[in-house]
């Protein structure tokens, strides 16, 4: 049975997995600096879409490559400090530069025309994204999270009690359940062979 939030986004959801459909999504998004922006920091970070909304104008504002995003996470009300790539920092920018206003340091980054975007509204736009590029499987907020993940362990290979403590958990069963590799890893095993 999947897990609902208190908000009702299913936490049942697929990583995006292949790189293709990642730069897919993005190519869509580039005329789109919100949600270009939110996109890339979702995938790149282990941030719950619950904290993705609340990241304010001010505490990227002046950020440069490698610099912290330090928030306190809504779920577990602990200090989060995230190094930013690259990505990140290039879409931030493009986005404050594409505001038609100058933004107090306290408004929200990511708002829409009816105010700020919540969590639910970021489960929508993810869902609106995978089906542009015809993406098959269930997504959701919870989908950049897990891509994050999932592409740190498959494609970095960035070990399981690394991610555990990125991702906060409590033990590595839990880790690779949650990054949906578990069955590709033990099928790899067995493919080894012995003698």
């Amino acid at each position: 049975m999947k897990k609902k939030s208190a908000k009702g986004i299913s936490k049942k959801v697929d990583p995006i997995t292949e790189l293709k459909d990642i730069r897919s999504i993005k190519k869509c998004l580039q005329d789109n600096p919100r949600d270009l922006c939110l996109f890339t920091i979702g995938i790149n970070t282990n941030l719950r879409a619950s904290d993705l909304v609340r990241i304010s104008v001010g505490m990227v504002n002046d950020l440069n490559v490698g610099d912290e995003l330090v928030l306190i996470e809504k779920k577990t009300e602990k200090e989060r400090r995230i190094s930013l790539n690259r990505d990140c920092i290039d879409t931030i920018q493009n986005l404050i530069n594409s505001f038609k206003q100058p933004r107090k340091d306290d408004s929200q980054l990511f708002r829409g025309r009816q105010g700020d975007i919540k969590p639910i509204g970021v489960n929508y736009l993810v869902n609106k994204w995978v089906k542009i590029i015809n993406l098959k499987g269930k997504y959701g907020a919870h989908s950049l999270r897990k891509t994050f993940g999932y592409h740190m362990r498959v494609q970095h290979k960035v070990s399981i009690p690394i991610l555990m403590q990125i991702f906060n958990h409590h033990s590595q069963k839990q880790t690779l359940d949650y990054l949906c590799v578990q069955p590709d890893e033990i099928k790899e095993v067995y493919m080894l062979g012995v003698g």
